[in-house]
């Protein structure tokens, strides 16, 4: 694609965002809303429509070469991945779930469940992707000094010494028989060469021998064509997989675009951030002292003009409230000069209270605390306004104002603006300048205000004979204060700084220890679209039913690319967005809770920390040991975020009671340190402490889930992800599935099998040998049965316990005390209902007593 085709994505995406934005702020404010189902049904649209401006966004990013341009698309780009995060915590809420539907909405806005998918920016890893090597490097270089190099494992089979014997046996005498069907073989084939010799000549004419080859050749071509177009058709008709082929060529050379283009977007920013200085240093050479001069006239004046109006000459503003910029920030004199004595009078209004109130005893200080009880409850009786509507608006959003300004400069600056004489999208010096010279005006403001006070003493001191001693004396107060202050401040530092445990030690000392004690270790290059899973399309008609669906496994990967890649990946989101700190991934062995964690890392960037029990066990022993070791880990997951905190099996650490086999390991050392960690975690802090769980109903409850308050329940694959499942693993393991392949009933036979399960059966059938046969003989459904007869299914004992273990979590209860209020409404509702038709039936039955008395 073009430059001017980027730049009409870009118009229409910030076209539909300017819409989105009219809705957020309507001209009106909104009632308060009542019914639950409208109220998800208007989350849902903001949600999907943000996402839908999100794809188009981050594909304008990813490919616009415009340095200027690009700071404006990622300006907004954050803002909406925030404003998608915040939607989704309001949909938490209201219906006390993790997993929703969106059926309807995608039917009314014309989506597909693809457009479900959460996009990953790829800027996330592109732009840092030099000191990702440069971290994989050192981390390799570090395990190769200390010996640490993983090798492939080598699996050493054990034998008892009667089956080591037969098994020499079958291969001796399969030895002896290859030889004796060789000699055979030999045998035989000079018997036929005997027998060639003696055969008489043949009968055929060469015209009958010629008609013999043709038939034989013409049957076989024809058979070949047949099935050849059968293959087609039956590709067209979508009965059939397209066959996988090579990319064409218009696929790559789209592929050596892109890449191009991210050469142009180097050079280009290269040359825009040597502009920056470049301009800089000439508009400070060039305006800066004409800039210097209007700015000591401007203030100049402005002492004039208040002491005209006033009779006396102003305060000058302090740093603090900005200085000669509040002076003329759309104001006039007067209006300056009065805001000025305002903020005096209210200064001395509370010198004076103050003074009172030291002044006056304890007695009277209680009375005046009981009159002021009392007149408030008064005013609040006689003045107090109409009760407010009960129900749900929309919370205030950290979001919407960056987006609100990235849309305003995308409407002021760029859209009229004319690119068509900028071919190759270089920056534009006019802008440049522009903003050089506002930060050149500050520096030298900063300057002037210095002067202009000094110029301002002078003048008060000669003309209104103003020595200030009451104000120098103020100022020896204040400074006392600040000195006070700043002694306070300086001693909450010195106990910060003396509860660093490695202050001697530098980062890359403490990075290397990490690594050749095995608390770092390097992720694996997964990515989260890898996580293979399928749409739910029976998720809102269970939910109408009153029934609560299982969640697939897309929703489980939307789920950790919001709340654990989005916050990882950009510093503002982290800062603003709902703090997350901590996920718990729960779900039965082979559900991929691993390759989520590695996933999240790798898309990110993000080093990984494994801080599971059994890595812990033997190492920094006692108290002070695990102190010591968190405090390495916190402080290098800090300096080197983002960062990935990993603990497998999290319910170790909050056993209800520890098995007799494990108590050597000591599992619960990180019980009561765990939970300090997380609170020392800062919003700015992009460190997520995620745990993995095979059975989490045997930790303790309560603190279980007050450490992981992010709770993500990963299910067995439901039929469409196995469908898919078994055709992908099959491609990735070298064998495209053929016609005569039955897929669906490989699916249904799995059923309460995992990825894991489907994975080790497809490994064990597509060995080495078995892949050379697929052209002669190819792969039945029957081949799997072995395989997956020697591994344990997911039973619906265990399913059921997970169930059960997440209906007693915090947002369990929650949706179980909703449930039940509800049904108690409901419930009433009917008593209510029956009370009104027996009263009917008892006022008709009346009614007709008395009309047979009368008769």
């Amino acid at each position: 694609m073009s430059h001017s085709s980027y730049a009409r994505m870009w118009a229409a995406a910030h076209g539909a965002l300017e819409d989105l934005l009219l809705d957020e702020f309507p001209a009106t404010a909104p009632r308060p809303q009542k019914d639950a189902f409208q109220i998800f049904q208007g989350l849902a649209t903001f949600y999907l429509k943000y996402l839908r401006i999100f794809r188009s966004l981050e594909a304008v990013y990813d490919q616009l070469v415009h340095p200027q341009k690009r700071r404006v698309v990622r300006h907004v780009l954050d803002g909406v991945m925030g404003r998608l995060l915040e939607l989704r915590n309001e949909m938490v809420e209201l219906e006390m779930s993790e997993f929703h539907y969106f059926d309807d909405v995608l039917q009314d806005l014309k989506m597909t469940p693809e457009d479900l998918e959460i996009p990953i920016p790829r800027y996330f890893l592109r732009e840092k992707m030099h000191v990702l090597k440069e971290r994989q490097r050192m981390l390799a270089h570090i395990l190769a000094k200390g010996g640490l190099i993983e090798q492939e494992p080598v699996f050493i089979q054990t034998m008892h010494l009667e089956e080591a014997v037969r098994i020499l046996q079958v291969c001796e005498r399969a030895r002896q028989g290859r030889l004796r069907a060789q000699f055979m073989k030999e045998i035989r084939q000079a018997e036929r060469e005997g027998l060639g010799k003696r055969r008489p000549p043949s009968a055929l004419n060469p015209e009958q021998a010629a008609t013999r080859i043709q038939k034989v050749w013409r049957g076989h071509s024809q058979r070949k064509r047949t099935k050849r177009e059968r293959l087609e058709e039956m590709i067209f008709l979508g009965m059939l997989p397209a066959e996988s082929s090579k990319p064409s060529a218009a696929h790559l050379r789209a592929q050596r675009v892109e890449a191009h283009r991210q050469l142009v977007q180097e050079q280009n920013e290269s040359e825009y951030q040597q502009a920056l200085l470049s301009v800089k240093k000439s508009v400070q050479v060039a305006e800066g002292p004409d800039i210097r001069e209007t700015l000591q006239e401007q203030i100049r004046q402005w002492f004039l003009e208040c002491r005209d109006a006033t009779g006396k000459f102003p305060d000058f503003p302090s740093t603090e409230d900005g200085g000669s910029a509040s002076i003329f920030a759309e104001k006039t004199p007067e209006q300056v000069a009065a805001e000025l004595a305002a903020k005096e009078e209210e200064k001395e209004k509370r010198r004076k209270s103050k003074g009172k109130k030291d002044k006056k005893g304890g007695k009277d200080g209680k009375e005046k605390k009981k009159d002021k009880r009392g007149k408030s409850k008064g005013k609040k009786g006689k003045g107090e306004p109409e009760e407010e509507e009960k129900g749900w608006t929309m919370p205030p959003s950290s979001f919407l104002p960056t987006v609100k300004e990235g849309a305003k400069i995308y409407r002021e600056v760029w859209r009229g603006r004319d690119e068509s004489q900028n071919f190759l999208q270089r920056f534009d010096a006019e802008l440049v300048r522009e903003e050089k010279r506002l930060e050149v005006e500050e520096e030298v403001r900063v300057q002037v205000d210095e002067l202009m006070r000094h110029e301002l003493r002078n003048l008060k001191l000669v003309v209104d004979r103003d020595k200030g001693k009451k104000k120098k004396k103020a100022k020896k107060g204040s400074k006392k204060k600040k000195k006070k202050k700043s002694k306070k401040s300086s001693k909450k530092k010195k106990k910060k700084k003396e509860k660093d445990l490695t202050a001697d030690r530098t980062i890359e000392s403490l990075y290397e220890e990490l690594i050749l004690e095995g608390f770092i270790i390097q992720p694996m290059n997964v990515k989260l679209s890898d996580y293979i899973g399928e749409y739910s399309y029976l998720g809102t008609t269970l939910r109408q039913a009153d029934i609560e669906p299982m969640p697939s496994l897309s929703d489980v990967r939307q789920l950790i690319a919001l709340h654990g890649v989005l916050p990882l990946g950009s510093q503002a989101v982290r800062e603003k967005a709902p703090v997350v700190n901590s996920l718990l991934l729960a779900g039965p062995a082979g559900v991929g809770k691993k390759m989520l964690v590695h996933a999240l890392c790798a898309e990110t960037g993000a080093n990984l920390f494994n801080l599971s029990p059994g890595n812990l066990t033997g190492r920094y022993p006692g108290r002070g040991g695990l102190q010591y070791l968190l405090h390495m880990v916190l402080k290098v997951a800090r300096q080197l975020q983002p960062s990935v905190i990993w603990i497998r099996d999290a319910e170790k650490t909050f056993y209800k009671k520890v098995p007799r086999t494990e108590r050597e390991m000591e599992p619960k050392r990180l019980k009561k340190d765990l939970a300090r960690a997380l609170k020392s975690l800062r919003p700015e802090d992009r460190v997520l402490l995620v745990g993995t769980s095979r059975r989490p109903f045997d930790a303790e409850l309560k603190p279980f889930c007050k450490v992981y308050k992010k709770i993500i329940l990963i299910p067995r694959p439901d039929y469409a992800s196995r469908l898919v499942l078994w055709r992908e693993l099959l491609r990735g393991g070298g064998a495209e599935p053929p016609p005569g392949l039955d897929l669906s009933s490989l699916a249904k036979v799995t059923d309460g099998y995992t990825q894991g399960h489907i994975q080790q059966a497809v490994r064990a059938v597509l060995h080495p040998r078995r892949l050379t046969q697929l052209a002669a003989k190819p792969l039945s459904a029957s081949e799997f049965v072995g395989p997956l007869a020697r591994l344990d299914p997911v039973f619906r004992e265990e399913e059921d316990a997970f169930k059960v273990w997440y209906s007693k979590t915090p947002l369990g209860k929650r949706k179980a005390r909703a449930t039940k209020s509800l049904e108690d409404k409901a419930e009433e509702g009917k008593r209510k209902s029956k009370d009104t038709r027996k009263s009917k039936d008892d006022k008709s039955k009346v009614k007709k007593k008395k009309t047979k008395k009368k008769k």
